[in-house]
């Protein structure tokens, strides 16, 4: 089986990770994206400011070395809340729940939440694997869409 990690996002990971958020079919599946995914000065700007924020976990995710993805924890209204990010190429493959589940040992606040676009069933399915339960759900504005859509909130009190 090949092996998921984790490590430190390093600066030469972000050409990659950009290309990675711009693929349109991850686009329309994330949904609650950034406004414009081909920004890359918006792109740039974003990743400086996470990268030092103290409120925010970050990590690269690779599968047998190489980067695939990025996974993350960061306050928001006081609430820490999780985000991943998986190349398309390894969709189905299991990594992101091995990601999830390296992040979840790594990161031990609780409850920790998650958001995914409703009719994510491929992020859906990882988040309840990994324990969380959905405990509500918003129409939200999608950028990735144009459009008002429903929104899963998740919530992981333990484990």
């Amino acid at each position: 089986m090949a092996e998921v990690a984790l490590r430190p996002i390093e600066d030469s990971d972000l050409d990659a990770l950009f290309d990675q958020m711009r693929d349109p079919e991850s686009v329309r599946m994330a949904a609650f994206t950034a406004e414009d995914p081909d920004d890359r000065a918006a792109f740039d700007a974003h990743m400086a400011e996470v990268r030092t924020s103290p409120d925010v976990v970050l990590r690269a995710v690779t599968l047998d070395g190489r980067l695939v993805g990025s996974i993350s924890c960061f306050v928001v209204e006081g609430d820490t809340e999780i985000t991943y990010w998986i190349d398309r190429p390894v969709w189905g493959r299991g990594v992101a729940g091995r990601a999830l589940a390296l992040f979840l040992d790594a990161v031990t606040v609780r409850p920790l939440h998650a958001r995914a676009a409703g009719d994510n069933l491929g992020s859906l399915k990882v988040l309840r694997e990994a324990g969380f339960a959905v405990i509500g759900t918003e129409t939200s504005y999608a950028s990735a869409r144009n459009a008002e859509i429903e929104e899963s909130v998740l919530r992981l009190d333990h484990g």
